[in-house]
């Protein structure tokens, strides 16, 4: 069985390494699901329930947004026409791969970046969560990692 690699994003939208976690992502992705898609036919599986049953089903994939990189889940940040909009490129390779887009909650809110809850819990004025991202604890990525996962950071 092989592990499901983990992204430990931590670079702000705007530095080089942000497109370049991206673009891995994709690649590794396309990858990871062409090869899903040929080894789910086989007779061999060892494991067919984990691939027949959504709720068991792991991700093909591991993301995890911290640091500056909690930016990208603001959908008030607004992007030129001439730049790519990094937010929207995570929301749809998250759709194209039912893929969670867990963000450090205490990175988050530093940042000005907040889901309804926690607006409700701290008291401020509104939220700005981009749709498909999620606030969550460190915990999130200590689960990740339990599994002797292969961490890259970008």
């Amino acid at each position: 069985m092989t592990t499901t690699p983990l992204l430990l994003i931590t670079a702000d939208p705007s530095h080089p390494l942000a497109h370049l976690a991206l673009r891995y992502a994709r690649a590794y992705l396309k990858s990871a699901s062409a090869d899903h898609n040929i080894n789910s036919h086989a007779d061999d599986i060892v494991n067919k329930e984990d691939i027949d049953n959504p709720i068991t089903k792991r991700p093909l994939l591991n993301v995890f947004f911290y640091g500056d990189s909690a930016h990208l889940a603001n959908r008030l940040r607004w992007q030129s026409a001439d730049q790519m909009n990094l937010t929207k490129e995570w929301q749809v390779l998250a759709e194209q791969y039912q893929l969670p887009l867990p963000v450090c909650v205490s990175t988050a809110l530093s940042r000005g970046v907040s889901d309804t809850d926690n607006s409700t819990r701290h008291q401020l004025d509104g939220d700005n969560l981009a749709t498909g991202f999620t606030l969550v604890g460190l915990s999130e990525l200590a689960l990740m990692m339990q599994d002797g996962c292969r961490l890259i950071q970008f």
